[in-house]
């Protein structure tokens, strides 16, 4: 007999807990004859004659790739990534979406829906009930091999350790645990692990499985190389991880196994194509990124269709894969935030001094007027020079128009309603060279007086200036001015500036924000920029003058079934939706 239970929330458990009964899913169909990504788990629950076969595991794995891409856990991607940051601001109706709202005037509290952490914390579970019973399978499926098994174990490792690197860039501490929740019984009330033990135990885990997992998936499973993990997203993540850890020389060490891969690998096909391959396919500067500018001339556009319109670029590493299908999940995150065809822009919009940076010529954001992301990235809504919306993700494609006297963005139709198909993007090429452009400005001496630390700046800006080139769409010259940053200072920002203009709306800013405050053990850096938003800098300062303030609060509802949780006291208790200050 088969045992089916619908699924319903735990409200007398943390919401972060979901018991075995809620984690085995009857799956409509088998792994082996549909593409891991059209595995969506159904509302039942099977609790007899599971766990016996490859097949379930592998289905359990998609079901956590299918959970990820869900709406919850995307949109919190974006906010907590994003939202806080100098890059946004509230967009169409954000009058009527208070929670978000909130978090753009900084006015968050622990009653704000966007603290909920659950959806994390149930794909955490997963991972660990998956790490519980594959090797029962092993034992069990002659055909499941350990290698097999400890691939999937690096798999899911990753996936767990993921979640938690949110958690902890998100909240700080968090309850940290390995082992799966198997009966409602179990005591679980867990305090909070300190950030820095949780970094220690991710990195360390990561470490232990990084050999065993897939380096290369076959030609003919397309979605699976950029779509599930691989050796190249452990290492991304290492390195990403490292820099926060202050490992600066582990950063470094991981970026490059990363760049060394994704060059060696596109080096195979420049090999293939021989002297067939045109200029445009060629290294720039040694690195495998994707031109930008038009085989037709006079458009740029091109690396973005690539990247952020068709997905699963040669420069992706790890990508959430949503299928060009309008049968299949969409990209719900994307469509309600920054917009789609029927409601542009979406509830979150540019930053008013980003959108009028290039018109207005102060440049406090991009280099100069050239550079292809600011046309590529926000699109001006009905000719305005100030009212911008964000078109990265909304739209397919893009173009970039030189042929005009002034440059000119060209954009065809943002997705359908609710049928986005965009991959959302956890870790690129480019992302992982400023990682390591970071860490090297790091390496190098405070007063730059040796060699060592003028190698470290000038790597560090060689990799900035690469990036740069790629969007500058000048007939002239296209590098940064070297003399401009001839100390660590100004070249520290000035990575952390080609971060914000790369990776814009991506959901990075706010973490780099909060990686530099740690860093300085200040928030004035973060601060600073923060301010720029306008007519709230000065109450947004006042709020995240404390080093508390830059993460979030635990949750109202999680407060009050796990006892051993202590608030941030930047934060009021959510009762009363008050902001109080540390005495």
């Amino acid at each position: 007999m088969i045992t089916k239970i619908n699924i319903k929330s735990k409200h007398s458990l943390p919401t972060w807990l979901i018991s075995l009964s809620f984690i085995i899913y009857h799956l409509s169909f088998s792994v082996a004859c549909s593409d891991f990504l059209e595995i969506e788990p159904q509302e039942i629950i099977v609790l007899d004659k599971f766990w016996n076969e490859e097949a379930d595991v592998e289905n359990m794995v998609a079901g956590c790739y299918s959970t990820m891409q869900q709406e919850a856990v995307v949109s919190r991607m974006m906010a907590w990534g994003e939202f806080r940051s100098d890059n946004t601001v509230g967009g169409t109706g954000i009058e009527n979406v208070t929670d978000l709202s909130n978090i753009f005037k900084e006015n968050i509290n622990a009653s704000n829906s966007y603290a909920k952490w659950g959806d994390f914390y149930n794909i955490i579970n997963r991972c660990n009930t998956i790490l519980y019973y594959a090797p029962q399978v092993a034992q069990r499926d002659p055909n499941y091999t350990q290698s097999e098994l400890r691939a999937t174990e690096a798999e899911v490792k990753t996936l767990r350790d993921l979640m938690y690197f949110y958690l902890i860039r998100t909240f700080r501490d968090v309850p940290f645990y390995t082992q799966p929740y198997l009966d409602d019984n179990q005591a679980m009330n867990l305090p909070a692990t300190p950030f820095e033990a949780v970094l220690d135990s991710l990195i360390s885990d990561l470490e232990s499985v990084q050999s065993y997992a897939v380096r290369r998936y076959p030609a003919n499973k397309s979605n699976y190389q950029q779509g599930r993990i691989t050796q190249d997203a452990i290492h991304a993540l290492l390195a990403d991880m490292y820099l926060w850890k202050q490992d600066y020389a582990n950063a470094v060490r991981y970026a490059d196994l990363v760049i060394s891969a994704k060059t060696n690998a596109y080096q195979e096909q420049l090999d293939r194509l021989g002297s067939s391959a045109t200029a445009d396919e060629r290294m720039l500067d040694g690195y495998p990124l994707i031109t930008d500018a038009a085989a037709t001339g006079n458009y740029y556009g091109s690396a973005y269709t690539d990247i952020f319109g068709d997905g699963a670029s040669r420069e992706a590493i790890f990508e959430l894969v949503y299928l060009d299908n309008d049968q299949m999940l969409a990209n719900g995150a994307v469509s309600t935030h920054y917009g789609n065809e029927t409601t542009f822009p979406g509830d979150v919009r540019p930053s008013d001094f980003i959108c009028t940076d290039v018109n207005d010529e102060v440049f406090s954001v991009f280099l100069n007027k050239y550079d292809a992301r600011y046309y590529e990235n926000l699109q001006p809504i009905n000719g305005s020079r100030t009212l911008f919306g964000i078109s990265k993700y909304a739209y397919p494609s893009t173009m970039v128009d030189l042929t005009k006297a002034e440059i000119q963005g060209v954009y065809g139709l943002a997705y359908s309603k609710d049928l986005c198909h965009a991959n959302w993007i956890l870790y690129r090429l480019t992302d992982i060279m400023l990682i390591k452009a970071e860490a090297l400005v790091e390496m190098a001496p405070d007063s730059v007086s040796t060699p060592e630390g003028d190698i470290c700046l000038q790597q560090a800006f060689d990799i900035v200036n690469t990036i740069s080139k790629r969007s500058n769409c000048t007939s002239g010259s296209k590098d940064i001015d070297r003399t401009n940053y001839a100390t660590k200072p100004l070249m520290q920002n000035l990575v952390l500036e080609e971060r914000q203009r790369e990776l814009m709306f991506e959901g990075k800013r706010w973490f780099d924000l909060v990686r530099r405050s740690r860093r300085d053990g200040n928030t004035n850096y973060l601060v600073g920029c923060v301010s720029r938003k306008g007519s709230t800098a000065g109450a947004i300062a006042s709020k995240l003058s404390r080093m508390d303030a830059i993460y979030w609060p635990y949750h109202i509802d999680e407060l009050k079934v796990n006892d051993q949780l202590v608030q941030n006291p930047a934060f009021g208790s959510g009762e009363n939706s008050s902001y109080e200050r540390t005495k």
